[in-house]
């Protein structure tokens, strides 16, 4: 738009300087002759003569007029041809490269654009820093800040507590480049990369030895091969989910979120997506580093129960699982807290399960009588625990509704009216008081049920039913029907949709990888209404939604409902996740929120960290906040570009692209 104002004002410049030549060039003007109009002949005696020289003067004045005329419409063509060349010029379709990712030349013009001049006053001028962060020693390669298994030695083990979320102080922060593993390779494209990763990606050759009973993972040429087996089905994931299906429905769209404890290296998550189903994976950040791999494959989230509630959502899972192999330290605890602190574990299940959710129980003590000389337990002690589970289940007001071979399944009631009548007969877990559902982001566990949303009937689906997927992607969720959202109305919804359909279009033309196959797993690190998850919904991606922990409005309950996954974070925080698990991030006004409460180049250091090499980053912010963004990128080894806001360059608000580039611990030694 600049460049086309400029060509028009250059046009008119033009125009003006080829009329005022011509005028000059005729000797007596066009003006001059205007001024000086037809009289009476002044000298009568020579009446003949004086008309024959009118005459003839008029015939020599027409001609230079004439020529003078299509002079100056000659050149007024040309000055509209060459305006309307420049103005086709400066929206033509020549790209530029950024990285690996194609970038569009309105969007590369920005790049040069003085943002001063139109946005001045804003800018921080503090001197930043110049040098370069350098890389991390290569033992960082697998660092997890927040899951350090060397820092979770200075804990208690009490509760478990010294494997929960314990991040560094301020001043023990890493502030250099994680490397990746000297012989990296961009991963498999999916679908191929749900069974296959790269072992240099992952160069740990005893997660085959470890796991090789269980059929988890096996070693082929310079692939780990996932052949979706377990403990608990060695026959395979899919065989495995073959027989869920055959007792509760999972095909017929209900269904459309999940939650795997324990997943191992997630086959169970990384199979359901088959069957239209978006599984939030947790495993433990353990020793054996077995789960390392499952950021490769689905949507995974470093989690171990100590005291601590799952930083998501109350009633956000249609289906909840538990995948509890017999060596597993996580389901030995889980089982502990359920039996031992009066239900604790399924109490928090109880929490996150929405109205008629199901629980799967797979492993210890379910087909005991089949399983438990393998398990070295005594017949007694196991039938024992299975009877406690299912006592605390009924305390809880669950039904089950099935057991049978190695699964056993419980079913959450679509309302609270008999349960809260059933609180005569059992007296704990009480019904929670005043109880916020959704408040879960470092908050510990309670031995209370969370209450379920009051109903006018025993029939009526407590907090509203839901579409079906895929409908359900873009039907108005419940808690907005129901005005629990604050200032978010079924029209503003609705317009949050169409606004994100059209940035997309736009991420389209900037980023062309991000629909094209080459990406899959992503994060969006302020969802807001799930807008951007939703526009994608099409594409075979998974969109990890993060909501800032303490945001003015939580909406992350409403994206659930919508069926989509996601989890509560601070963004002053490590996120819970192996190195290198995103190929994309996306960030809408996130700078802006935490620019004033931690230092953005940490947060910065945190995406490197979780961005694979060639990655991509989207920001939007304003251009005040980008201009200090971009120059600390320009020492991680990025290459980034400033691009104008779809609705045009004055428009506070742009967007930043920004690809990691490709380098491994074994190129920065070499150089």
């Amino acid at each position: 738009m600049i460049a086309g104002s400029n060509s028009l004002i250059g046009a008119f410049q033009l125009l003006f300087g080829c009329v005022e030549k011509g005028v000059q060039s005729g000797g007596v003007g066009v003006a001059a002759e205007i001024a000086m109009p037809f009289s009476s002949d002044p000298y009568p005696s020579f009446g003949s003569m004086a008309k024959e020289h009118s005459a003839t003067s008029k015939f020599h004045q027409l001609e230079p007029k004439r020529r003078r005329f299509a002079w100056i419409l000659s050149g007024s063509g040309l000055c509209i041809l060459f305006y309307a060349i420049g103005s086709w010029q400066s929206s033509s379709g020549v790209s530029h490269k950024v990285g690996c990712s194609s970038v569009s030349p309105s969007a590369a013009s920005a790049a040069g654009l003085d943002f001063q001049a139109y946005h001045p006053g804003g800018f921080n001028r503090t001197p930043l820093a110049t040098t370069d962060f350098p890389a991390c020693d290569l033992k960082y390669s697998e660092y997890t800040p927040c899951q350090d298994p060397r820092r979770a030695r200075k804990f208690k083990k009490m509760m478990l507590k010294y494997r929960e979320r314990h991040c560094p102080k301020k001043n023990e922060l890493l502030h250099c480049l994680i490397p990746a593993p000297p012989k990296y390779k961009n991963p498999f494209r999916w679908p191929q990369s749900r069974d296959y990763a790269w072992y240099d990606n992952i160069p740990h050759r005893e997660l085959s030895i470890e796991k090789a009973v269980q059929n988890w993972i096996q070693v082929e040429d310079d692939r780990f091969r996932f052949p979706g087996g377990g403990t608990m089905f060695p026959h395979g994931a899919d065989a495995y989910i073959d027989d869920i299906d055959a007792l509760i429905p999972l095909s017929n769209g209900d269904i459309r979120t999940a939650l795997d404890t324990g997943c191992g290296v997630a086959s169970w998550g990384a199979y359901l997506l088959n069957r239209d189903i978006l599984t939030m994976s947790f495993a433990p950040r353990d020793s054996s580093t077995s789960s390392i791999c499952t950021g490769k494959r689905s949507s995974s989230h470093y989690r171990c129960h100590g005291d601590r509630a799952y930083s998501i959502p109350g009633q956000s899972f249609r289906h909840g699982s538990l995948l509890a192999m017999f060596d597993s330290l996580e389901q030995i605890w889980l089982v502990f807290l359920t039996l031992v602190l009066d239900g604790l574990y399924l109490i928090e299940v109880d929490r996150v399960l929405r109205p008629g959710g199901y629980w799967i129980l797979s492993g210890p003590p379910i087909h005991w009588k089949k399983y438990y000389k393998g398990w070295e337990r005594t017949q007694d002690d196991l039938r024992q625990e299975q009877y406690e589970i299912e006592d605390v289940a009924e305390r809880l007001c669950w039904k089950k509704v099935v057991e049978k071979g190695d699964l056993a399944i419980w079913q959450k009631p679509i309302n609270h009216i008999e349960c809260v009548q059933s609180r005569k007969v059992y007296r704990t877990p009480h019904i929670c008081i005043n109880d916020n559902p959704d408040s879960s982001w470092y908050k510990k566990m309670e031995t209370c049920i969370t209450p379920l949303p009051e109903v006018r009937s025993p029939e009526e689906v407590a907090g509203g039913a839901l579409e079906k997927w895929p409908e359900r992607a873009f039907a108005v969720p419940p808690r907005i029907r129901s005005g629990s959202v604050l200032g978010i109305t079924v029209q503003k919804f609705h317009e949050d949709n169409d606004l994100w359909k059209e940035r997309l279009e736009n991420y389209k033309r900037i980023v062309p990888p991000l629909t094209k196959g080459q990406y899959r797993n992503v994060m969006d690190m302020n969802s807001n209404l799930g807008g951007f998850a939703a526009a994608l919904v099409k594409y075979p991606l998974w969109v990890m939604n993060v909501v800032p922990a303490d945001p003015a409005r939580d909406t992350l309950g409403m994206i659930y409902e919508r069926g989509f996954i996601g989890t509560y974070h601070d963004w002053c925080e490590a996120f819970s996740t192996y190195p290198r698990t995103y190929d994309l991030i996306h960030a809408d006004g996130v700078f802006s929120i935490y620019q004033h409460r931690c230092d953005i180049s940490d947060i910065l250091l945190e995406l490197d960290r979780i961005l694979r090499p060639e990655g991509t980053v989207i920001l939007r912010d304003t251009i005040d906040v980008l201009v200090k963004v971009q120059s600390i990128t320009q020492r991680m080894r990025w290459k980034s570009q400033v691009m104008e806001h779809e609705s045009g360059p004055f428009n506070p608000e742009k967007i930043l692209v920004a690809v990691k580039t490709y380098w491994t611990a074994q190129l920065i030694q070499q150089q």
